[in-house]
């Protein structure tokens, strides 16, 4: 057995190159070390990229080799509470889940396929021909309302407007490469009054709390056995031991869901515009698919597309938005890919060197959707959501509306980028973004749309 590699850069050196340029952070570290290396900069992690060696990383958290610890997250404790799924470990998160899973799946998801193309249309009311607009803005702004209307089941109000500025504050602030030293360095997240970083987290954090709580309270009293939007249906929930969930915990998961759901489908979104337009035979050939499929009156059919599945797919392979799988640490020797590892151990599956193996993906800096066509690929090969027991649990919703929100912006309306100088990635927070947002421009509509909800 060989002995694992490791960065000989300084702890800080790295650390700080992680924040700044995580994917050459990565690429350097990979192609010098292979499959399996140490990061000494990010907590002294493992990194894995091979795709059986994360198939044992991630199936393995049952049998005592590997456990996953919520606390390894805990750098998002400000931000999402002590109760989020993603900070429970062991039974208390499979408990969680299990709770927390049945509404993002199956026949549940249906149910919001208008809403989403709906939202989507009420968001280009207001553009007239030549206006131009910033793709990952303008998709922000749809999938906030997508969480505050089929997540916390607000559609108007005070308190929805009040909320959807204030939680788009509150993730702004932590989504710039400089403000993510924030969730990296937790000195910095120090109270020092309301001009300093923390004090202006913590007065925006305590508003969103009072007006979730008071929503929480308020549909607690009036619950309504008829409604779908999530937060009803999980303040319906009951575990095995008829037991639902508190306040704090439903605010917690609140916050869980729009932080993994509200940001990260917005990058993923503003990407998939970016590419389609960047080639317009991809945009023709979505356009033809739901042609054919008399797709665009019928967001459901948008789903089952298998090109504009395709294009979603190499979108969230080429950059995809979480970088790495969750921690997982090792509870008994073990042997992975020759080297010999002891307990204790923390490990990752690097998401981005996997999407970027040449033996699985060949010229993987190109953008060909075409390859999900060609080829399937298993939960250990193509990994935007994670996999195993800390799989993103809304992964089925996203997919759900990255293919309705683009499938009905290419469908009924004419965009064009403002420029043909590609857009660059960088981080933002704890995943992965854009430099920039993609300049657009609103050329027009191509198909009358009726009225959208307000």
């Amino acid at each position: 057995m060989s002995t694992l590699p490791a960065s000989a850069t300084p702890k800080l050196l790295q650390m700080l190159n992680w924040i700044f340029r995580p994917l050459a952070y990565m690429e350097t570290n990979g192609h010098r070390y292979g499959d399996l290396f140490r990061a000494r900069g990010l907590y002294n992690t493992v990194f894995v990229s091979h795709p059986e060696a994360i198939r044992f990383l991630l199936t393995n958290d049952t049998n005592g080799i590997f456990t996953a610890p919520g606390e390894t997250n805990e750098i998002l404790r400000p931000l999402l509470g002590g109760n989020s799924l993603m900070l429970l470990s062991g039974q208390a998160h499979r408990q969680r889940r299990q709770l927390v899973m049945p509404p993002f799946h199956g026949e549940r998801l249906k149910v919001y396929a208008d809403l989403i193309r709906d939202i989507t249309r009420e968001a280009m009311i207001g553009f007239s021909p030549q206006t131009p607009f910033q793709a990952r803005k303008l998709m922000q702004k749809i999938t906030m309302r997508v969480i505050l209307q089929a997540v916390f089941g607000l559609h108007q109000g005070d308190r929805y407007q009040r909320l959807q500025t204030l939680l788009a504050q509150r993730l702004d602030m932590a989504s710039k490469p400089l403000a993510s030293t924030l969730l990296f360095f937790p000195i910095l997240r120090t109270d020092l009054g309301p001009w300093s970083p923390g004090g202006r987290a913590l007065a925006l954090a305590g508003e969103i709390d009072d007006l979730l709580y008071a929503e929480i309270r308020e549909r607690r009293q009036a619950l309504a056995a008829d409604r779908n939007d999530i937060l009803s249906l999980l303040l319906q929930a009951r575990n095995e031991d008829g037991n639902g969930l508190s306040d704090e915990e439903l605010r917690d998961e609140l916050m869980t869901l729009l932080v993994a759901g509200h940001e990260t489908t917005a990058t993923a979104l503003a990407w998939a515009l970016y590419w389609s337009h960047r080639d317009p035979a991809i945009k023709a050939r979505i356009r033809e698919e739901i042609a054919e499929a008399n797709a665009t009156d019928h967001p459901l059919q948008l789903t089952k597309l298998p090109y504009l599945e395709a294009v979603c797919k190499e979108t969230l392979r080429i950059y995809p938005v979480a970088l790495l799988t969750f921690a997982r640490r090792l509870e008994q020797p073990a042997d992975l890919l020759g080297h010999s590892l002891e307990p204790g151990t923390t490990l990752m599956g690097c998401i981005y060197l996997l999407h970027h193996r040449e033996d699985l993906y060949p010229q993987p800096q190109q953008f060909r959707p075409q390859r999900f066509l060609e080829r399937q690929y298993s939960a250990f090969e193509f990994m935007p959501f994670g996999a195993g027991a800390r799989r993103c649990v809304g992964a089925a919703l996203a997919m759900y509306e990255l293919k309705i929100v683009l499938g009905t912006l290419l469908a009924e309306f004419d965009l064009s980028l403002s420029s043909d100088q590609p857009v660059v990635p960088e981080r933002r927070g704890v995943t992965l973004g854009m430099k920039g947002g993609v300049d657009m421009v609103f050329a027009g509509r191509r198909t009358p749309v009726a009225s959208a909800l307000v």
